[in-house]
């Protein structure tokens, strides 16, 4: 008989995931500004490490903000870099924190949006960009009403399970991203938010080449789609990583208009420029590690 639960993870190729788990788990327990403190300092060791991904950074900024000077951008990638450190760090407290401190960590801003939606009983799509708090934000919505999301599964299949259980531990469904997406419709149908994450580049399947900064991103067009099948409300949701260690802000914006509009690159350059203002607004927050511009338009070079 197979092995259920934590106990089929006790082979020896697992012993330094648990590792990295109880660490995490440990570093929970702290006061967020400590965290934080850890964090950034954890963020500035990865800096100095990690050169290829530094070099992601460095071409994501300099591609999107090219009216900054070279000081300029580069204070932006250390700055993220030390945002990034602090959510690593974070990211126990969405996963392991009482359902009490996950709320005193936390706070809604714009909420009139989504409380209004749901008070008319609208199916409610939540565009949730990459930024680097939305798995804290994620955990923290569902724990005021379930939502349905697609759960991409990590290759470790312990990091998979904790992950898993973590991020649906308030009644969250999660959706396999290989699995046919007629699940996230018949869930949002049901009247269950859809909190969706389609701003990485995934190629160009199911993708259209919309502005992104300017720059021509293959995007995801499944979100019109979505939205069209579910008959379903858009609404940005954008979580902010507050200063030292003050918690996160999940915010909701004002509902997207006319959308969709039955065209998939108007469509998708609204959704982008939805996104591109909210990354203005704090550009260190945005998931720069990311190679977002990986895949050109046919005869475009390449920009990593």
């Amino acid at each position: 008989m197979a092995e259920t639960g934590l106990r089929r993870f006790r082979h020896p190729r697992y012993w330094p995931t648990w590792v990295g788990l109880g660490f995490m788990r440990a570093v929970s327990w702290l006061p967020l500004p400590v965290i934080a403190l850890f964090g950034r300092a954890l963020g500035m060791l990865l800096y100095a490490l990690h050169a290829p991904r530094r070099r992601v950074v460095h071409v994501n900024i300099r591609l999107c903000f090219p009216e900054l000077s070279p000081g300029a951008q580069a204070r932006i990638v250390r700055r993220h870099f030390r945002a990034f450190g602090q959510t690593l760090l974070d990211i126990g407290v969405g996963w392991w924190a009482s359902e009490s401190r996950l709320r005193r960590v936390t706070r809604f801003r714009g909420r009139e949006h989504y409380d209004q939606a749901l008070r008319e009983n609208k199916n409610i799509i939540l565009l949730a960009p990459h930024f680097l708090g939305l798995d804290i934000g994620g955990i923290r919505t569902s724990a005021e009403r379930p939502v349905v999301s697609v759960f991409r599964h990590p290759d470790n299949e312990l990091i998979a399970h904790v992950m898993h259980r973590a991020r649906s531990r308030f009644g969250a469904h999660l959706v396999e991203h290989n699995k046919p997406f007629t699940a996230l419709v018949r869930q949002t149908k049901k009247g269950m938010p859809l909190y969706y994450l389609p701003d990485q580049d995934a190629g160009r399947r199911n993708s259209v080449f919309a502005p992104f900064f300017g720059i021509p991103a293959a995007t995801f067009a499944v979100l019109p789609r979505l939205a069209q099948m579910t008959d379903a409300v858009v609404i940005p949701c954008v979580t902010r990583q507050l200063s030292w260690g003050r918690g996160y802000e999940i915010e909701f914006r004002p509902p997207l208009k006319d959308f969709p509009s039955g065209d998939a690159l108007a469509d998708t350059t609204q959704m982008n420029r939805e996104i591109e203002a909210a990354v203005r607004e704090m550009p260190e927050q945005y998931f720069w590690l990311h190679k977002r511009f990986k895949t050109r338009p046919p005869g475009e070079p390449r920009l990593y």
